[in-house]
């Protein structure tokens, strides 16, 4: 099958060559979607400019070369200079056929691959996990499983925080109470209670206070009992954190972890290799890095602190050695930070040390995939009464007491009830997040994440549930639905174009590390099975190739929204 944005844009490229010579053939078509045709080809507005021509003109006479023969059934110029393009209709019914034999349903592998590093989800040891965990893990996860399909070799790395003085505190809490009562506390998810009550005994406590300082130097310089502790504290959240991971369906495993600590034994090369380059400077008895173009507030340079005038080092050096670790030794070609906005002005810092260092160069690109707030109601953070953070594994299980109150009429089976609340309140949960643009706030709402109408999980959930269900009354298993797909209603039609833009949905989606581009094409499909189901009779159609071609376009359907689902992570029932 063939993607039809690519197919135009080859067919409007060959016209700019036949109408302007060859230097314009490989001239960006500017392919958009269009409100009166199929597509529109916007080519001739810049190339006006540039030619100093009308754009209508020019349009014009591109129009004049296309090959209405195969793909195009019309082309018509419109306004100041677009070029509406129709696609012909068995066009597009023969490439929905060829699609239901396409293994990979039109979507391309990329040529040639690369090595994609991805830092997301990255918890505390010492914290719980918050809602706002919740779109850095599974935005990552979606974003790591769209570029594995497309062919990449991707690195999850899960940069954990499992490094600082307040492990002192807390390794000396943890024998206060007893190792196997702070495990316990631990992979229940009690972190924070954890750390409080190990604050509280610490400001109480002088004795305690300076057992823990003296733990913070034990630690750092490499006691093995004092690393055992720690590694105690480090293994009883990571039971909890990996309980997280499980229900959400994310596929981190502990194979991915790349903690703080992990680049410790860097950080002193990282800043004596600065140093020696001139890049890191002492200033107020720290060493610091200004890269060039940055200021403070007050017009001064702006400092990236690599090591503190008390020969401490900070998560800005442990930032350097990562990124210096991930080009010179994973080879990566692209590295993506799906880390909150907040974060903004340092991974700027970050990106710029880098380059003055010669790591970053114009092979490798390195972004910072902005999160956006997660926010209440009233606008702000989201909050428990008491004012804490909510706990991502308390809106885990709310999310599947409201899928199950959902569905509490609807199956006897209480097994086969709990396995579809289930899968419907994660998926609510995690496409609620994903189908908002990544960079973007929204405003928590599980009543319209549940909803069954809309730009929901649920909604596409129950859309491939529906299709399942036509192919079990009609007793046939959908893979066994090869069409010939015919055109023959406009609902079909759109459905059946509809179908063959997974690739480039998928490709954008990898492209930009945007998930809700995907989420948003899913919609889109699932919108087109519903207005096709009304309006077209798929079991009870008027002749047998009818029946058998709705049957085909029912089984594409249910193949496309499996695979983007899945590329989402987002869990589908057999039945809803």
């Amino acid at each position: 099958m063939a993607d039809p944005r690519e197919v135009l844009a080859g067919q409007v490229q060959r016209a700019l060559s036949a109408a302007f010579g060859a230097d314009y053939a490989s001239t960006d078509p500017v392919i958009r979607p269009s409100a009166f045709a199929d597509y529109q080809s916007n080519v001739a507005l810049p190339l006006a400019r540039q030619l100093g021509r009308p754009p209508r003109e020019l349009a014009g006479q591109i129009a004049a070369q296309l090959d209405l023969a195969g793909v195009i059934g019309r082309a018509e110029v419109s306004g100041p200079g677009f070029i509406n393009l129709t696609l012909r209709d068995d066009w597009i019914a023969g490439q929905a056929t060829a699609a239901l034999a396409d293994p990979r349903v039109g979507v391309p592998l990329a040529d040639p691959g690369q090595k994609v590093v991805v830092d997301y989800s990255s918890p505390n040891v010492s914290k719980e996990m918050h809602v706002g965990h919740l779109r850095t893990t599974v935005v990552g996860d979606a974003v790591v499983r769209v570029l594995e399909h497309l062919g990449h070799t991707v690195v999850r790395a899960n940069h954990l925080g499992d490094w600082g003085t307040q492990f002192g505190m807390l390794i000396e809490y943890l024998l206060a109470i007893g190792e196997q009562t702070a495990l316990e506390q631990l992979a229940a998810g009690e972190i924070n209670a954890f750390y409080q009550a190990a604050q509280a005994k610490f400001e109480a406590d002088p004795a305690f206070a300076d057992a823990a300082r003296q733990r913070v130097v034990a630690l750092q310089g490499g006691d093995p009992g004092t690393l055992r502790l720690w590694r105690l504290l480090v293994e009883g959240s990571k039971q909890y954190y990996n309980t997280i991971y499980q229900r959400l369906g994310v596929t981190l495993t502990d194979a991915d972890l790349a903690p703080e600590s992990f680049y410790n034994p860097m950080l002193a090369d990282v800043c004596a290799e600065l140093a020696d380059d001139g890049i890191a400077v002492i200033s107020d008895g720290a060493l610091v890095a200004f890269p060039p173009g940055f200021t403070g507030r007050d017009g001064a340079p702006l400092p990236m602190i690599l090591r503190k005038s008390d020969g401490g080092y900070g998560y800005d050096t442990t930032d350097l050695a990562a990124i210096r670790y991930r080009i010179r030794d994973l080879k990566a070609d692209r590295l993506i930070y799906l880390v909150a906005a907040e974060q903004s002005l340092h991974f700027q810092l970050l990106f710029a040390v880098a380059r003055q260092a010669g790591w970053l160069t114009g092979e490798i690109s390195a972004e910072h995939a902005v999160i956006g707030l997660v926010s209440g109601a009233d606008g702000k953070r989201i909050r428990t009464r008491s004012g804490g953070q909510v706990k991502l594994i308390t809106l885990i299980d709310e999310a599947i007491e409201r899928a199950a109150a959902v569905i509490a009429d609807r199956y006897d089976d209480p097994v086969l009830r709990a396995e579809i609340a289930d899968a419907v309140g994660i998926g609510a949960l995690k496409y609620g997040d994903l189908s908002v643009a990544r960079s973007s706030g929204y405003v928590f709402d599980f009543d319209r994440m549940l909803a069954l109408t809309g730009n929901t999980g649920p909604y596409l959930q129950y859309a491939t549930a529906r299709i399942r269900s036509i192919f079990r009354r009609a007793g046939l298993d959908p893979a066994s639905a090869h069409g010939p797909v015919l055109v023959t209603e406009p609902a079909e039609r759109a459905l059946a174009l509809a179908l063959l833009g997974l690739g480039t949905a998928v490709s954008q989606t990898g492209a930009s590390a945007e998930p809700h581009l995907l989420a948003g094409y899913l919609f889109e499909v699932a919108s087109a099975f519903t207005a096709f189901y009304e309006a077209c009779p798929v079991l009870k159609a008027a002749e047998p190739r009818l029946r058998e071609s709705r049957l085909g376009l029912s089984a594409l359907t249910l193949r496309v929204l499996l695979s983007g689902l899945g590329l989402l992570g987002i869990p589908v029932p057999d039945r809803m």
